[in-house]
């Protein structure tokens, strides 16, 4: 179990497989399927192959999708009592870095803490809450302290924006201990992810000459995170004086050659900032654990949540 989604209008990618409903046509009732073509919106029918090698075409209000038939069987929890239960919310992504623009989404990232019963029923919990529509993204507490121990740019920057408008209690001393999460991991994780994906970078350009200019953008910012990380001991969030050579990358007004030959000094520099790093080699997990171990304790004496 890994995420739930707010419900909305959808239209299900080929290969998913599907149970058609009861009322369903011109097949029995929880017959399985899988979906070989797909229409241009929901009100159109939908091709689905069977086992014996039979299709049939299908709206989208005759099939359900297999896995959520198969995880209702277990009481799947719904998304609207669990948003309740967030304990921090934050501003991330480009307003935060002070790379935004008029037109520029906010980009809200944060933490839930489930009520006790749910956590410990066989419904469980997931371990993140989206809503794409709105840019907003909760992590399940133990994801979240599990991604920040393994140093995920990500969820790092949540503990770090100084965008913050929800945090009860637990999440002030969350952020208020977010040094147990900075280790020398850092070096591992941004280096390594942006490494990747400037391989792809390369191909791309190779075979197609596109380059996503945002992600490029995105990655040499996360690099020069990394270098003031291993220094100081801080995850920058705003980018401060780099903003306008970043926004030059974002716009394509940057030759590539240029964005290389930056990428690969910043990558010397967090060489560097590695060797001479006052960085443990890795996060605290002692006080890390106690904290979850206690946030559970409160949310089963429901003491977890100021308005509960």
């Amino acid at each position: 179990m890994t995420t739930t989604h707010w419900d909305g209008p959808e239209l299900l990618p080929v290969g998913t497989q599907v149970v058609v409903r009861p009322a369903g046509r011109d097949r029995p009732a929880h017959a399985v399927g899988v979906i070989v073509a797909r229409p241009v919106d929901p009100q159109h029918a939908y091709r689905v192959r069977f086992p014996d090698g039979t299709e049939g075409g299908f709206r989208r209000t005759d099939l359900a999708v297999r896995k959520r038939v198969q995880a209702a069987a277990v009481g799947e929890a719904g998304p609207v009592d669990l948003r309740a239960h967030v304990i921090y919310r934050c501003v991330v992504g480009s307003r935060a870095y002070g790379l935004d623009r008029d037109d520029s989404d906010v980009d809200r990232r944060g933490v839930y803490l489930p009520p006790a019963e749910l956590h410990w029923s066989l419904a469980g919990v997931p371990d993140q809450l989206e809503d794409p529509a709105a840019d907003e993204c909760y992590w399940e507490l133990r994801k979240f302290l599990v991604l920040a121990c393994k140093a995920n740019p990500n969820v790092l920057e949540c503990l770090w924006t100084p965008l913050v408008e929800l945090a009860t209690p637990l999440a002030e001393e969350l952020r208020a201990m977010r040094d147990a999460f900075l280790s020398r991991l850092i070096y591992q994780t941004y280096n390594g992810y942006v490494l990747s994906q400037f391989r792809r970078f390369e191909r791309a350009r190779r075979n197609q000459g596109a380059i996503k200019w945002k992600h490029a953008m995105h990655l040499v910012r996360l690099l020069l995170a990394g270098v003031i990380a291993l220094r100081e001991s801080e995850i920058p969030v705003a980018v401060g004086a780099e903003r306008e050579r970043l926004l030059a990358i974002r716009d394509g007004a940057m030759p590539w050659d240029e964005i290389e030959a930056w990428r690969l000094a910043l990558h010397r520099e967090l060489d560097a900032a590695l060797a001479s790093s006052p960085l443990p080699d890795r996060p605290d997990y002692r006080r890390v654990d106690a904290f979850l171990v206690r946030a559970r304790r409160l949310a089963a004496e429901g003491r977890a949540w100021p308005t509960a």
